[in-house]
């Protein structure tokens, strides 16, 4: 019987690597598990391999895996083999396709952190409205120069490991990127030159002489904004649901995670990882290529 699904497990890379006898135990508890599953096949050795197998249903082999690996630092998800490689990326900014959250880091330069910090830490949770939450924080920064602005992103912005790899080799094979946030376009236009995509989407900030009014320009770009965005690009694009890859850690990307062919909580709240099936937790933004069944010989380094 040929294997109707995969079973994909991606090493931190800061851990001690899996090795051959990993491989062949893991084909192991897929038998176990009642699985027909070939030998591991290596994308990079001692990062990640794929397990190809059939007979079972993929969430039970990826328990079974996951169970097997307990106290491994190691990413596993099981999906089909079919339409596997994404012709359609749309990404999550802040704590994703950057490890930091820009209005936090602009309000700890405004004097306003802790503030700030502790409301996007609600709405990322999913305890309090996005929308509300987000004109709460920004109307804190009511006064401050623009300036301030590009002092944050110098300082303070930088790209999540394996960002910028991730972008460039889905383009290289033939994908468009969009990278869709509830953020601001002031970073969020400069992050996506940074990485390479194709296309961003986010807020605007309200600005008057060189000053932040504390208000938002035009609707919230908020989680119906990111699956309405989604939804335009697979419109325009002409992609399939199947062949569409969604990446994202905070509450509001839920929707968008939940409507694409692989929606992935990238080390994300609880809330999300409870709410999508694939989640990588240990490894960095290149395992969103492994899980797509690309090579490390096929990456595109930035």
């Amino acid at each position: 019987m040929s294997p109707t699904h995969v079973v994909t497990v991606i090493n931190d890379p800061a851990a001690p690597p899996l090795s051959v006898a990993d491989g062949t135990d893991i084909r192991l508890t897929l038998q176990i598990a009642g699985a027909t599953a070939r030998d591991a096949d290596w994308l990079a050795t001692g990062i990640a391999l794929d397990l190809p197998f059939s007979g079972i249903d993929p969430r039970h082999a990826e328990e079974a895996v996951r169970a097997h690996l307990t106290g491994r630092r190691a990413d596993v998800v099981a999906q089909p083999l079919s339409q596997r490689r994404k012709k359609l990326l749309v990404a999550d900014m802040d704590s994703t396709i950057i490890g930091q959250e820009c209005l936090d880091e602009l309000a700890a330069r405004a004097g306003v952190g802790a503030q700030v910090a502790a409301l996007t830490e609600r709405a990322m949770r999913g305890e309090i409205d996005f929308a509300a939450a987000l004109r709460e924080r920004v109307t804190l920064l009511r006064g401050r120069s623009v300036a301030l602005l590009e002092r944050t992103f110098e300082e303070a912005v930088r790209l999540n490991p394996g960002a910028r790899t991730l972008v460039r080799t889905m383009r290289e094979y033939g994908a468009h990127t969009a990278l869709v946030t509830g953020g601001f376009l002031f970073f969020t236009s400069r992050i996506a030159g940074l990485a390479g995509f194709d296309s961003f989407s986010g807020n605007q900030f309200e600005e008057r002489d060189g000053v932040l009014t504390g208000g938002i320009t035009g609707p919230i770009f908020g989680a119906d904004a990111k699956l309405q965005r989604l939804r335009e690009l697979m419109e325009s694009l002409n992609v399939l649901q199947a062949e569409t890859l969604a990446l994202g850690d905070g509450a509001n990307d839920i929707p968008m995670l939940q409507a694409v062919g692989l929606g992935v909580a990238y080390h994300a709240k609880a809330k999300v990882r409870a709410a999508v099936p694939a989640r990588i937790d240990f490894g960095d933004l290149t395992a969103a290529l492994y899980l797509q069944g690309y090579r490390r010989t096929d990456f595109i380094d930035g």
